[in-house]
């Protein structure tokens, strides 16, 4: 059995069925697409691959599978599940853009919904339906896109997903920072299959003695989000890519069908085939500058969440705020990166009595008060930023006059 030496995890042992998987071009793709988009271009080290963390996912799915099925021998546990859901957990990304999660900014379909062509049809569904089910396919696209009902959903999509175990300490360790530390043993062994209280169906659930763990992982998802993914200079680079990807899609010089086909540098060369600017200054790291920053908290009484994703208002309002700082169109950018329910908890919770509970985001007696601490970290972490090819400053009254119009 192929075994191959991963960084964060060591050893990882790749079995027949999914060594095939792993080989098919579409999976090979994966490699040259960079795990944390343009945030090489704060921290050098964050060069890894989307190739990489699906090997690592797959290898937290192979774990835990394992010990999930030493553990539910009386729930009839079956074999199929358990290597359907190793399987989705190695695909889950497999539809991924270029640049991490940049485009989907821009409106165009999830990379789950990608994924859906990619693994039902051709080379990777021709190996599924012959080494795993006829309707294996279908199986995984539902776990990927968490619309499944099989107990072992919450492994792929959820609370505790083991992808979101995966990035975090990945990330963390490529970035040089500490702050994506959990403690991966603790939670992975306090999982267990219980009967939901609300469904009535057989889900995977956390034993109360993984709270802690629980915790630790939240953490480290909203310290990584305040300090890496959120950073000012990621989100600049990031608001230049989005803006030049969506000149290209506007003026009809590239796809849209064919985003979710190239590697990071295949785009980048792509579009270099035209006037723009904006391709030299991100390879080049001449990133654009903050003119002004403002929390979210300060910006409570204002009704901006449209500039998460309203992207024809959003050009409007950067031409207009660009014009009356005399700078042309494209050489102001605005962001305010949204996050849904960053710490968002709903999952069963067995405690120590042998009873099930729901922890949600309404909380849970003897656990930590998650609505209002989410909001307030959500609030520190989220910033308005105007970013401007040149250094400038701009009032956030003048700001504000625009974005009202």
């Amino acid at each position: 059995m192929p075994t191959l030496r991963d960084p964060l995890w060591n050893n990882i042992r790749i079995e027949g069925p999914y060594l095939r998987l792993l080989d098919t071009p579409a999976f090979q793709r994966l490699r040259y697409v960079r795990q944390l988009g343009l945030a090489h271009l704060v921290y050098p080290g964050a060069t890894h691959s989307r190739f990489e963390h699906a090997l690592g996912a797959y290898h937290l799915a192979q774990e835990t599978v394992r010990i999930l099925r030493e553990t539910s021998v009386e729930d009839g546990f079956r074999e199929l599940d358990g290597r359907v859901v190793i399987a989705a957990a190695l695909l889950h990304d497999i539809g991924h853009y270029p640049f991490s999660h940049a485009l989907e900014e821009l409106g165009v379909p999830h990379h789950e919904t990608v994924a859906g062509p990619l693994i039902a049809e051709g080379a990777v569904a021709e190996i599924l339906r012959s080494e795993f089910a006829t309707d294996a396919p279908e199986r995984i696209l539902a776990l990927v896109r968490g619309e499944s009902q099989e107990p072992l959903q919450g492994l792929i999509s959820g609370s505790i997903d083991l992808d979101k175990i995966d990035y975090l300490k990945r990330d963390a360790m490529n970035c040089g920072v500490s702050y994506g530390e959990v403690d991966v043993d603790r939670l992975r062994h306090a999982l267990v299959l219980v009967t939901d209280p609300v469904t009535g169906r057989r889900a995977v659930g956390l034993k109360e003695r993984g709270l802690s763990a629980l915790e630790s992982l939240l953490f480290a998802k909203y310290q990584m989000y305040r300090n890496v993914y959120w950073h000012h200079a990621v989100r600049s680079a990031t608001a230049m890519y989005k803006r030049l990807v969506e000149d290209a899609l506007q003026d009809g010089s590239l796809d849209p069908l064919r985003l979710a086909q190239f590697t990071d540098e295949g785009l980048l060369h792509d579009l270099e085939r035209g006037d723009r600017p904006l391709v030299a200054a991100i390879r080049e790291r001449r990133l654009f500058k903050r003119a002004l920053e403002v929390p979210a908290f300060a910006l409570a009484d204002y009704d901006l969440e449209w500039l998460a994703d309203d992207r024809a208002r959003i050009r409007l309002a950067e031409d207009a705020l660009a014009a009356s700082m005399g700078l042309k169109a494209g050489e102001l950018l605005l962001d305010f990166p949204r996050k849904e329910r960053m710490l968002g908890l709903d999952l069963p919770l067995l405690a120590k009595d042998g009873s099930v509970h729901r922890l949600t985001d309404a909380g849970l007696a003897g656990t930590l008060n998650l609505p209002i601490l989410g909001e307030q970290l959500y609030q520190s972490a989220r910033w308005l930023r105007v970013f401007t090819s040149e250094r400038r400053s701009v009032a956030l009254a003048e700001v504000l006059a625009v974005l009202g119009r």
